[in-house]
This record gives structure tokens, sequence and C-alpha cells, in this order.
């Protein structure tokens, strides 16, 4: 049933509504003063520097709650090594709201091979080290210490992507729920503003936040599933199965029952792992229904009044299979329309995950877009320079949202697979308000986008189809058939603002999706002809097929579609312009010879990459869970599932990256020793169809790389179109084999 939800600025106002907003909102007492404020309600801790402008979070949620009438304070980047700085504005009326920032606090801190960053984008003059690492969980705790009785709103991307157990990158094994281990009230996931707006309404009409359990998209704590509930239990897998299969498991007969299972429901349960006993009760009370998740078709469930078990921080925690069979629940249960509550034991508690929240509609987007920002840092921060600041004034965010599914990006996870977009009516008054209060614009616009550059008005064709889908993807394996492909509304806008009077200038600078731009070849040749200055960045990530699948990506067939197009408008415009490809190296299920072909390839087309990137495990990506447990969560998981190659020692990853790079002398010696060991030493040398030149002569003998088995490749260099490649005599490409 496709759902909705109370327009997110039809809330009465609460007893503060100002008739003007605030120039910014205060991060002193003097500020608080001036605005004539004795206390704020909502206080904000926020790991990045406040900059008053609608791509920083904090910047978002404080506009849209100084929106619907109540005072919010921002503490930014606060000195946590005590509780003092987390006073300075006094003592919130309703609640402390904390984010580590715009980006997760550790990979902030640290790149794909665990080095420590010395810089920070979001830090005035890039200074890296002021924000903690695992910054909610400190900036919680400092919070509790300078106001115990105050409530705790967790939000951001750190939180979202940890709301549930999670694998760590950073210290290698399985960590509870950020809410448990924060000491936090609740749990906001996802773009809040409508469970926050939903929270801060209840908390000001003075409902417990204890009592504040159904909000969707909020995290809570619970001790039990509350009686009248069905719970699907899906913390075991492998079934139904043999019994005598899962003794090694110490695991009883998943169809053991405490109570017959009926179809009414009346005291029926099933025995299941991650489920106490539950107490006798009268009978006029409903208990908790519990039944087998492969068994769920065969009942009558009510599904507002039904949630699944994933199977338990403890089990998942020793059991790599279970942490990506619990993935693959979760990203199936992300649709907002469908999905059930999810719940996952810790300890003796219940980590109670609401579905996510209805998605914004376009004049709610415009709401929140159109707030009066004041597009500028603080002014507490002088002269200095943000980084990230100084990247996205000029931008603009059109959408939000990401059908992709990419396994090796969280942005799904976060944003939801739903796009949210904005008016053309919305984005052109942006533009004005770009010209007007950025100082020294000069009528560029450093882009057109968000998530991604093209997905702007994309949506389900049919309402009731989007709302029983449960696809992890809309365009992988293939664009769906329900899918709308249609650029004409992303291509006006485009034009509109470039006839904006003082815009001389309009850039692309978000990813561009290139199996939907072909879609519309319209598109395309608008964007190559007046948004590409020069270059044009696009993400193919990989050449073959294997890593392609386990990246949910489309093969290169679509690149060399796109390319072809893009070269032809390119010459059509009288321009020349290239294409700057992104690849990915070190991604599960990525062997060794698909990085040799695919720097066989990147050597077949002239391209020397210099940007490339390690895959970096973040948290709740289906990526981070085949990396983690070796399982591919993209199929139902078993014990006895494939097992996916990870690539996880230092060695094996630099030696991949290296393939990408096979130009840059430094990764020479590592591509050397693996090619021999590879049986490959033919790629060795000078000839043309070599990858890395032969090694010089050395006063010091070096150690070879051990950790590629000897193998022929079995796939030709950059072959696409989802089909197993025939074996070949071959790697060479083939503008090079008669040679």
């Amino acid at each position: 049933m496709f759902k909705t939800a109370p327009d997110l600025f039809k809330y009465p106002k609460y007893q503060h509504a100002e008739k003007v907003a605030a120039p910014f909102l205060p991060m002193s007492r003097a500020e608080m003063d001036t605005l004539g404020w004795d206390q704020c309600d909502i206080i904000i801790i926020s790991g990045d520097a406040y900059v008053d402008h609608p791509s920083f979070g904090m910047a978002v949620i404080g506009r849209t709650l100084e929106a619907q009438g109540f005072r919010v304070g921002i503490i930014a980047q606060p000195d946590w090594q005590s509780a003092e700085p987390f006073k300075i504005l006094g003592e919130p009326k309703l609640y402390f709201g904390i984010t580590a920032g715009n980006m997760d606090s550790m990979i902030n801190r640290y790149t794909a091979d665990l080095k420590v960053r010395n810089d920070d984008a979001y830090t005035p003059n890039n200074e890296g080290g002021k924000r903690p690492e695992r910054a909610v969980l400190v900036y919680s705790q400092r919070c509790k210490e300078a106001y115990p009785k105050v409530p705790i709103v967790l939000g951001g991307i750190e939180a979202s992507l940890r709301r549930i157990a999670q694998y760590d990158y950073w210290s290698n094994k399985v960590r509870h729920s950020i809410l448990f281990d924060s000491n936090a009230d609740i749990l906001l996931y996802g773009n809040a503003e409508r469970a926050l707006v939903e929270v801060t309404h209840r908390l000001a009409n003075n409902v417990p936040i204890g009592e504040i359990t159904d909000v969707r998209g909020t995290v809570v704590l619970k001790k039990e599933v509350p009686n009248g509930w069905t719970e699907i239990d899906s913390s075991r897998i492998d079934w139904p199965s043999n019994i005598g299969a899962i003794t090694e498991f110490n695991e009883p007969n998943p169809y053991e029952q405490k109570e017959p299972i009926n179809e009414a429901g009346d005291k029926a349960s099933c025995g299941a792992s991650d489920a106490a006993s539950k107490p006798e009760v009268d009978d006029n009370v409903s208990v908790v229904r519990i039944i087998p998740m492969p068994l769920q078709r065969k009942f009558d469930i009510d599904h507002e009044l039904t949630c699944i078990r994933l199977p338990s921080f403890e089990k998942i925690r020793n059991d790599p299979a279970l942490y990506a069979h619990a993935s693959r629940v979760l990203h199936v249960e992300a649709n907002p329309h469908n999905a059930h509550t999810l719940v996952q034991r810790h300890g003796n508690r219940e980590v109670w995950v609401n579905p996510p929240p209805i998605p914004l509609r376009t004049e709610e987007m415009d709401g929140v877009f159109d707030l009066e920002y004041a597009r500028v840092p603080h002014p507490s921060y002088g002269k200095a320079k943000i980084p990230a600041y100084d990247m996205i004034k000029t931008s603009i965010n059109i959408m939000r949202g990401c059908f992709g599914g990419c396994t090796f990006c969280s942005i799904t996870e976060h944003e939801g697979r739903i796009i949210q977009s904005r008016s053309h009516e919305s984005v052109l008054k942006e533009v004005e308000d770009i010209k007007a209060k950025v100082p020294g614009f000069s009528g560029a616009l450093s882009d057109l986008g968000g998530p991604t550059a093209n997905m702007y008005h994309l949506q389900c064709k049919d309402d009731a189809i989007q709302a029983s889908c449960r696809r992890l993807s809309c365009v992988y394996p293939t664009i769906c058939v329900n899918l709308k492909t249609d650029h004409s509304m992303t291509t006006q806008l485009y034009r509109k603002v470039r006839k904006t009077p003082g815009i001389h200038t309009v850039a692309i600078a978000s990813g561009l999706r290139y199996d939907l731009a072909i879609e519309d070849p319209e598109y395309v040749k608008e964007l190559v002809t007046h948004h590409v200055g020069g270059y044009l960045k696009i993400a193919p990530e990989h050449t073959e097929t294997r890593p392609l699948q386990m990246m949910m990506k489309p093969g290169m067939g679509s690149y060399d579609r796109f390319k072809q197009m893009f070269d032809k408008y390119s010459k059509e415009a009288g321009k020349k312009q290239y294409l700057i490809p992104y690849f990915i190296a070190a991604h599960p299920g990525c062997e060794d010879e698909d990085m040799v072909n695919l720097a066989l390839w990147l050597k077949n087309q002239d391209m020397k990459v210099d940007q490339v990137q390690t895959f970096y495990p973040s948290p709740m990506s289906l990526g981070t869970a085949m990396y983690f447990s070796g399982k591919n969560p993209l199929k139902k998981v078993t014990y006895k599932s494939p097992r996916v190659n990870v690539v996880k020692k230092i060695e094996e990853r630099q030696l991949q990256k290296a393939l990408l790079r096979y130009h840059d002398k430094s990764g020479w010696h590592l591509i050397r020793d693996a090619l021999q060991r590879m049986g490959l030493a033919r790629l060795i040398g000078d000839g043309d169809h070599c990858l890395v030149p032969a090694e010089e002569k050395q006063s010091v003998k070096r150690q070879p790389y051990k950790g590629v088995p000897k193998a022929k490749l079995a796939t030709k260099p950059g072959r696409s179109g989802g089909r197993p490649a025939p074996k070949v005599k071959t790697i060479l490409p083939k503008k090079q084999r008669k040679k």
C-alpha cells in the first residue's frame, strides 16, 4: 500500500515562533542575548564547522526546526576533553541533537589503508583533529556529563549507518548499534526532517521521550517485543533444513513450537533462537506470535504490527554468514511503503528499528531548501577557509536519494532509493540567493546535482508497483521497465538556469549514471554541449564482469555507448572533451587477474589514471557485508554459499591499487612479482603488449609477493554484457594480438 505522511510544514508553530529568522543560529550566549533568548529549546552538537548552507546537515536541521517555532543553538566542533564546552549555551529545554557532521568521523580521520589523515575539509583552515574518533559516542558522553537529565537525540550519517550491529573496519570487529553504546534516548536515521519534526513536537507537548517509540525513521531500545505483535523470525539461515545439519551450531529444532501456530494466531508462537520465553499473560491479552521467516506467507499477518527479528548482536559477532544474512534482510526491508519494523537483540535489550520515513514530496523539499540560509560560514570563523564550503558554495542540490544500489556505497542506506526532487522554481530561487549572498560570486555555478547528476524526478511509473517493490536496485542487472528514464525535467532545468541573468557557466560535477543517460540522447547532448568544461568524471568502477556483478554496476557496453555519444556530441559542439573514469581496487569478489585485465584495458585505451580508490568497508553497505563474511548477500545466504574472494591483507590491497596505476613506477615491483606468480611473465618487458618494464639490476634481492596463486586469466580485458567470458589463450588487447 502506497503510504503518505502529514505535511512537514503544517504542524502548529511552537510558542517561540519568530517573525524573522535569525541571521545565524547562535553559537554563544552573547548571540542568544542579542536575539532575546534566555534558553535554547534544542542545542545541536556537530563535528563540522557551522556553515549556514543547505549542503550542511546541521544548518538544514536547525533551520527546519526554527521554521517550526523552536529556538535552536549550535555548538560546532567542541573541545571534547571535558564537559565544560558543552555548557556554553546553557541547558536546552527539550534535548541535545548530536551529529558527527556531514562525514563519518572514522572515514574523516582514516584512509582506506588506515593511515591517519592530517586534514579535515569541514574544519577552518583544513585543520585535522578537531573532532574525536567515534564522535557521536564521545559527544553523547559529554552531554550526559554536562546535563544528565536532558534527552539525547542522535542523527547524521555516522549514527544512521550504525543503527544496528555493524562491522567496524577500524577495529576489525562487529560493534553494537550506536544507540546501545551511546546511552542516548533515540536515533534518527536518513534525511531526518520528518522524524525530527514529529519527535520535537511530541517532546514540546510534554510526551516523555521514553514513550516516543513509533515514529518512522527512528530507532529506540525496548525490553521486549510488545504483546499483540507478530514476529517473523529471521535469526537463522538454511531453513527449513535437516535437524542434523544444524547441530554444529547447537540450535533447537526450527519447527519446535511452544504453542501451536494457527491461522488466527491465538496464543501461537514458535521456538526462536533469540526470543526469550514469554511470560504467562491474561487470556484477554494477545501474546507475541512468532513465525519462521520461510513460513510467513502461510499466515494472515497484520503488517502494521509485524516485526522481523534479525540475528542478535551476539550471534552475528561470531558468525559472519549470519551477518551477511542480516545485511540482506535489512536491505530488502528498505522500501518505506512495505518495510517492516526490525528488531535485534543486544544483551537484554531489543534494538527496535521503525520502518523508513516517508520521502518528502516536492513541495516539502522546496520548503526545506527555501529556508533563510545565510549561505556562508558563521562570522566567528573570520577569514579562515573551510574547504568543504569553498567546494559547494556555488553548487545547488536538486535532489536526494539513489536507486543505483551500488554495493560499495552507503548513500542508498542513508537517503533511500526513492528520489526526492525539488521544483524548478525552488532551484531558480536558490540561484538568485547565490547571486545575492555568496561573496565574490562571478556567475559560475559549480554543480546542479546531488547523490547523482541525473536521477532528478526519475521515479517508478506506478505508485502501486513502487509500494510492493523490493528490488535492491532499479538499474541492476537491467533498468527496470517500470522506471521513468525521461530526463526532460533535468534538461529543461539546465536550460532555465543557463538563461538566468548573471549566470554564464553551469557545470555538472555530481556523479553521472551513464547507463541511465544513454536512455535519453537529448539529455546527453545537452550535458555535453553546455555543461562539460573539458572533462567529465564518470565511474565505471571496473571492466570485468565478476567484480561488476559484486558491485551491482553495469557492464562496459553501457560505457562504450556513452563514450560514443559523448565523443559525437563533443565533436558537433566543436569541443575537445575527455571522459575521466573512476575505478575501484580490492572490492570483494575482485580477483588479481581481474585487475590485470583492467590494467591492460587502461593501457590499451592509453589511460593513466591517478584518481583511484581502494575499497573502503563503510558501515552497513552490502560490500562491507561481503568483506566481513566472505558471502554474497545479493543472493540468499546459506552456510554452503560459494565464498566471495576478499582482499584484506595490506600487501594484496596495495597490489590491486598498483595495477590500477600500472604507469606508476613505485608499484612496478609488486606487479612484476604478481605477474611471475600468475604465470604471466610475458607481460613484463618493453613490448607494446607489456604492462611493466623489466626490473633493473639491483643490489638487494627483493622477496616476491606470495599472495597470488598461479593461474591463467579466463576473461578478455574489458569484456561486458553480463555473460561469462570464454577462455582464451592470450590476454593481449585485440589490436596487438597480430604482433
